[in-house]
């Protein structure tokens, strides 16, 4: 009888479980006026940044089309910069604010699993500032233009991710 409780008790829990709802992005994105070098203001702790102590950038150059090359670096604690080269293009769909990127060599880019989501969920002050995230919220960023970002406006796109579901009690901000 205990057993048929406690799995009725799961069933009923898990019934009770809601999913995500559908990640809002942020309409129309031009990748021509989104390439160009994001700093990093603000993100959800990740295996992939862990050894990352600052000076966190983005570089995104626009080749034929809709693929990005893409250049992640950032500041060791010893003082060296680690960069990872990759490339972004299109998730699929008609939507230019859903990205996905590979930092896996090109011959392995045939295999989904070397792909990870990259969707641009709002921009603001034309250009100048982007929350990018993943539709299962593990992962999110604040880039800015600005080295050093505003702090209001970082701020601001943290509570609307917040509003979106993305839990950022653990948000990692730039030194």
């Amino acid at each position: 009888m205990k057993k048929s409780a406690s799995v009725l008790l799961v069933m009923l829990l898990a019934g009770c479980a809601q999913p995500n709802p559908d990640l809002v992005v942020q309409k129309d994105v031009d990748l021509s006026k989104y390439a160009g070098t994001w700093y990093e203001q603000a993100r959800l702790p990740n295996r992939f940044q862990s050894k990352c102590a600052g000076d966190v950038q983005a570089d995104y150059v626009l080749q034929s089309g809709s693929v990005l090359q893409v250049t992640n670096q950032c500041r060791l604690q010893d003082g060296s910069v680690e960069v990872a080269i990759g490339e972004g293009r299109l998730a699929g769909g008609d939507s230019t604010s859903k990205l996905e990127v590979r930092f896996a060599p090109s011959w392995l880019s045939w295999l989904p699993m070397v792909w990870g989501d990259y969707w641009i969920i709002q921009l603001q002050d034309d250009y100048q500032y982007s929350l990018v995230g993943t539709p299962n919220r593990e992962y999110l960023w604040v880039l800015s233009r600005d080295k050093e970002g505003d702090k209001a406006k970082v701020q601001a796109l943290l509570e609307f991710a917040e509003e979106q579901g993305f839990d950022t009690s653990n948000v990692v901000t730039a030194p």
